[in-house]
């Protein structure tokens, strides 16, 4: 397929205005399914269960089985409901929607169509140069997951191409709150940088709720960006696209780049745009036609007949109510005003999507500037090159006893850094790891002034200058003492010890 033709992307914003919208599906972290007692993959322990283990009849749609609801999804429905501002409906009701899902057995999609369980809201988002922007909600509806389809045979992995099919039903069932936006105007030149604060706001939402684990890149948070392009000065609205399932944050700011451009060169060259769904490619930054986008008349929705309505008590909806956590941008600007970073330290720990990690080694004892230097330093460093998220490799807990070391001396940032990497490697604690590989300083004055002995038997002209005032000359010795001991010596002592010898 040849390359869409782009047009630039400043020239776009001069002829068009970009109207957005997006639907984030989060899957909540229940320990069983939406409607049946399935465990729920969306959980750490089970994301990577063996295909078709974590099934109930239920999920597969089988003759006889018939749902239950998951009350604690229920709660988390309303918490996050609440968390955007929605109210909260008095009653609700599921629906089926009926469409070929080759990964769902019973080839439908228990859902919500009009009646959803949270509507009208907003959720405000910080942009980078802490802009604030209020995104409208429509609404927030419950549903259930699809599961897995790995195409088979082919070059892609894609559909096309492929001998057959494999059907995973592990996620069909997941329990899915989707969030669906307004109409979005007026982002202008900012439109992609928009996308990316929205899903970010989002992402810090549920986490902060504790309903998901909120991971882009396992699923656990899928963003659908609708981006349509109407001429300036023109009331009508454009045909929009959507591009489904983006996995990360920078894919999603890509992805409506892409499109503003790609949609504002068809229209100046005289040609339209197709309602479709488009899928996002990493690789090559672009995006490619999926399917005609169907009305809501086409899912022929009806009321599920097996599900009562959901009707929560309003001492309910007030107790979630109470119990929501501060919004993540007051929860932004309290703490970077309390930790003392600068915009961009604040910023390196907030795009890292360290900010917990960070607030949590703080709380377990390390000052706020030596837990962002471990997170965004030498752990992130690890965790890109093993392809790892950084908050996989090692507890806020062990960094902070890690630092604790340092600032008792035991450590040098040096060997600080070996001991990260064993810990890291499974070898234990912090202390473990320094008993067992012997990485503890050295400060015994013997053993130092035996080394430093050696060192000037070396360099017989540095204590000549020393002694006339060039101080500076001990870093020669200094040197030599830290590489005979690899690195292990206490190197202020050192430098105390042969400034004692020079004064003698």
């Amino acid at each position: 397929m040849a390359a869409a033709k782009l047009m630039d992307f400043d020239k776009a914003l001069e002829l068009f205005e970009p109207v957005l919208g997006f639907e984030v599906h989060v899957e909540l972290n229940t320990k069983t399914k939406m409607f049946s007692d399935a465990p729920n993959p969306a959980n750490e322990a089970f994301h990577a269960a063996e295909p078709n283990t974590l099934i109930a009849p239920v999920d597969l749609g089988l003759p006889g089985s018939l749902p239950v609801v998951n009350e604690t999804a229920i709660r988390s429905s309303i918490s996050l409901g609440l968390a955007l501002g929605c109210s909260i409906a008095e009653s609700s009701r599921f629906a089926r929607k009926n469409y070929f899902y080759p990964d769902l057995g019973k080839n439908y999609q228990i859902s919500q169509y009009d009646e959803p369980i949270a509507y009208e809201g907003s959720v405000e988002v910080e942009l980078e140069d802490g802009t604030l922007i209020t995104i409208p909600i429509e609404r927030a509806h419950m549903e259930e997951d699809a599961g897995k389809l790995t195409h088979m045979g082919g070059a892609t992995g894609r559909i096309q191409g492929a001998e057959y099919s494999l059907v995973d039903y592990n996620r069909a069932g997941v329990p899915l709150v989707e969030i669906v936006t307004k109409t979005i105007f007026g982002t202008d030149h900012r439109a992609p940088e928009v996308a990316k604060a929205y899903v970010q706001a989002i992402r810090d939402i549920v986490r902060g709720l504790g309903i998901s684990e909120a991971r882009l890149e396992r699923g656990n948070l899928r963003c659908d960006a609708n981006v349509s392009l109407r001429p300036r000065g023109q009331e009508k609205l454009g045909t929009r696209t959507e591009t489904k399932n983006v996995n990360s944050m920078r894919s999603v700011e890509r992805a409506v780049r892409y499109e503003i451009q790609r949609q504002a060169q068809i229209l100046a060259d005289g040609g339209t745009i197709t309602q479709e769904t488009r899928h996002w490619h990493e690789d090559t930054g672009t995006t490619s036609p999926g399917r005609p986008k169907s009305d809501a008349d086409d899912y022929r929705y009806f009321p599920e007949p097996d599900l009562l309505p959901v009707e929560p008590a309003a001492e309910l909806v007030e107790e979630l109510r109470e119990a929501l956590p501060e919004q993540p941008v007051a929860r932004r600007r309290r703490l970077m005003t309390e930790w003392g970073f600068t915009d961009l330290e604040f910023q390196d720990v907030r795009n890292g999507g360290l900010l917990e990690v960070v607030e949590a080694t703080i709380a377990a004892g390390a000052t706020p500037a030596t837990a962002r230097k471990w997170w965004t330093g030498e752990i992130t460093r690890i965790a890109n090159s093993q392809e790892k998220d950084a908050t996989e490799l090692i507890s806020p807990e062990s960094v902070a006893a890690l630092q604790q070391l340092v600032d008792a001396g035991t450590l040098t940032d040096k060997l600080a850094r070996q001991v990260l990497e064993g810990v890291i490697a499974g070898e234990g604690s912090p202390q473990e790891v320094v008993d067992s590989r012997g990485l503890a300083v050295v400060s015994d004055d013997g053993a130092l002034i035996a080394a430093i002995d050696e060192a000037l038997a070396a360099q017989p002209d540095v204590m000549a200058k020393i002694k006339d005032g060039k101080v500076q000359a001990a870093g020669a010795v200094i040197g030599a003492v830290m590489k005979a001991m690899k690195g292990q010596a206490d190197a202020a002592r050192v430098r105390e010890l042969i400034l004692e010898r020079a004064a003698q």
